[in-house]
């Protein structure tokens, strides 16, 4: 920053100096804001940032609480491009918006990777600043994905079918998963811890990334892939179970998995490629593959034959294209595809 110097004067034979003072700068424009938060989400697409770029932006943002908002706006636009290339040529780009909530107060420093997947979120705390939000709720319909930047700089990957209630307090930031999957990267914040309330399970995070998957007529499933978790039931007090990274909890009504099951890191990635507009399998059943593909598209895979319904599968598929799934397991298994309205037919 520039300074001004007053002339110097002397008095009693020393030379003094007036105290320097700041020049006075004037304030940014939400333009410029905007301008900057555009320019630096494209440079973190580029690449990891140095040492030196990751002090240069957390200064930046620590100058004027608005830069945190449009710095978060910014990089939801650039993963909702991302992703939405990911779906394929035939995907409704319009269906899959990022949804960026009225207030975003506290500083935060959010490094994403380049890649379309979140790989990590990197926070700077800072205190004195208290944001709350109370009852906001994001939804997504069939075959639509949201990223959602919250106000203290956690986000929210919101699968297909899923919707959420946000309800942050001075003391506890909670997340109602009313129905479906989301992927939660928690912004730091000791003081304030973060829960996610889904059916009869609690699951409480301080900085962390993990998935909950609330489905209907399903127990709760919780995988973790970075940090540590705790897992409860809701209403009890009872020790929670402690989930770190690569493992998955499964939280029926009537208890909580005691030993909780450790998974390969491939398999969690397979677990969250619906972010990437995918689906993978390794061994599931072909009646489970069908039931998951039931989930994005309003086209059905019918199968009136179990033995069919039994054959294994794997593979990696677009979840918008059932079609081209069903006529795939046809042609490995020797099956018949019929096509019609909404409907596809596998037989022998």
């Amino acid at each position: 920053m520039v300074e001004m110097t007053p002339p110097v004067r002397q008095e009693h034979g020393e030379v003094k100096r007036k105290k320097s003072m700041p020049a006075v700068t004037p304030k940014e424009t939400a333009k410029q804001i905007d301008a900057a938060a555009a320019a630096w989400a494209a440079r973190l697409d580029r690449g990891d940032l140095s040492a030196r770029e990751e002090s240069e932006l957390d200064d930046w943002l620590a100058q004027d609480p608005r830069r945190v908002g449009a710095f978060a706006k910014a990089r939801a636009v650039a993963l909702y491009s991302e992703r939405a290339k990911a779906l394929g040529p035939h995907f409704d780009a319009r269906k899959f918006q990022p949804s960026v909530p009225a207030k975003t107060i506290s500083r935060r420093t959010l490094l994403w990777g380049g890649s379309a997947i979140a790989a990590g979120l990197s926070v700077a705390v800072t205190t004195g600043y208290v944001y709350a939000t109370r009852g906001e709720e994001y939804t997504t319909q069939r075959g639509q994905m949201k990223v959602i930047p919250l106000a203290d700089g956690s986000v929210v990957s919101l699968n297909t079918a899923s919707s959420i209630k946000v309800n942050y307090t001075k003391a506890l930031r909670t997340i109602t998963l009313i129905e479906g999957e989301a992927l939660f990267d928690v912004a730091k914040d000791a003081l304030r811890p973060f829960q996610v309330l889904a059916g009869d399970a609690q699951v409480f995070a301080i900085g962390t990334s993990f998935v909950v998957r609330h489905l209907a007529e399903a127990p709760v499933e919780v995988l973790v892939r970075e940090g540590v978790v705790e897992v409860n039931k809701r209403a009890h007090n009872t020790p929670g179970l402690r989930l770190s990274t690569n493992m998955r909890a499964i939280a029926a009504p009537e208890a909580i998995n005691a030993t909780p099951a450790a998974v390969s890191a491939d398999e969690v990635r397979r677990a969250m490629a619906w972010r990437e507009g995918r689906i993978a399998f390794q061994g599931e059943t072909l009646r489970q593959a069908v039931a998951e593909f039931q989930r994005y598209s309003d086209t059905r895979i019918v199968i009136e034959d179990d033995a069919i319904a039994a054959q294994a599968v794997t593979g990696l598929f677009q979840v918008n294209d059932p079609i081209g799934f069903a006529q795939a397991v046809a042609s490995s298994f020797g099956l018949r595809a019929e096509v019609s309205d909404k409907q596809v037919r596998l037989y022998r």
